[in-house]
């Protein structure tokens, strides 16, 4: 079974490429951020021509997520947004989602969190508030569902590991010491970081600036995490992040990473 997480940067201009990359993959269970659309514009109809079936909660714009399966009937229990927290930015989507007809099922948060702007700001207090209230959500929906995914586009590097230049983007957005304890809070209820769980080359980014050939010499960021419950930690078994995707033609800024599970 594969999850993946992936930043499309506007479904309705990066459709081709997601269509294009789950005809390749046939990826179970997607997390995607940034749709950048209304309901209404949604492409159901594309989508389950591909084979998924969707959850979304969009917005003109700005944000929107959804999840996208391959298993019909898969999705129950959806959540939207983070309950009790008020809040008129689409940035959550959850389910419970049946792998397959007779396999235990999972709990899968998709999260888009707040970019933040830069320290000090409104933008980043709101980032903070944010992720408290993550936290506290999580907390109880893993005292619930204790095979649980939780991916996204975090906004948050983990540590320098994660930053092409740790000392020149020091304390700077994405690299803050509150953005990384937050980001350990998560941690600390009893989730693990999938990728690092396995070897990966030096400077494994997910995301990189359109300007000054950012891509190109990997000036990057890994910002976009899936993180699993101890339930599914021993069922891992591969993760990466897929690079093609940021190579193509008007290309999402980010990359997929794919997390693979044992079957049951």
């Amino acid at each position: 079974m594969q999850l993946a997480t992936w930043n499309i940067n506007s479904l309705s201009v990066r459709l081709p490429h997601l269509l294009d990359w789950l005809a390749a993959r046939a990826v179970d269970v997607v997390a995607l951020q940034e749709l950048k659309l209304t309901d209404d514009k949604f492409p159901v109809q594309a989508l389950e021509r591909a084979g998924y079936t969707a959850a979304w909660f969009g917005q003109k714009t700005y944000n929107g997520v959804a999840l996208l399966v391959r298993v019909p009937g898969a999705l129950s229990a959806v959540q939207r947004n983070i309950p009790g927290f008020p809040d008129d930015q689409a940035r959550v989507m959850a389910a419970t989602v049946q792998p397959a007809p007779n396999a235990a099922a999972l709990r899968v948060i998709g999260a888009y969190v707040p970019n933040g702007q830069a320290p000090g700001s409104d933008k980043f207090a709101y980032k903070m508030r944010w992720l408290e209230a993550l936290r506290g959500w999580v907390a109880q929906e893993l005292a619930r569902h204790p095979r649980l995914v939780l991916m996204g586009d975090f906004n948050i590097t983990v540590d320098d590991d994660d930053v092409w230049d740790p000392e020149g983007l020091r304390d700077t957005i994405h690299c803050t010491r509150e953005e990384r304890a937050h980001l350990q809070a998560l941690k600390d209820l009893g989730l693990y970081d999938a990728l690092r769980l396995f070897p990966q080359p030096p400077k494994s980014f997910t995301w990189w600036d359109y300007r000054q050939l950012a891509f190109a010499k990997n000036r990057g960021m890994r910002i976009d995490h899936i993180f699993i419950s101890d339930e599914l930690k021993n069922r891992a078994i591969a993760c990466c992040i897929d690079r093609e995707m940021r190579k193509r033609t008007q290309p999402s800024d980010h990359a997929p990473v794919v997390l693979t599970l044992a079957d049951e």
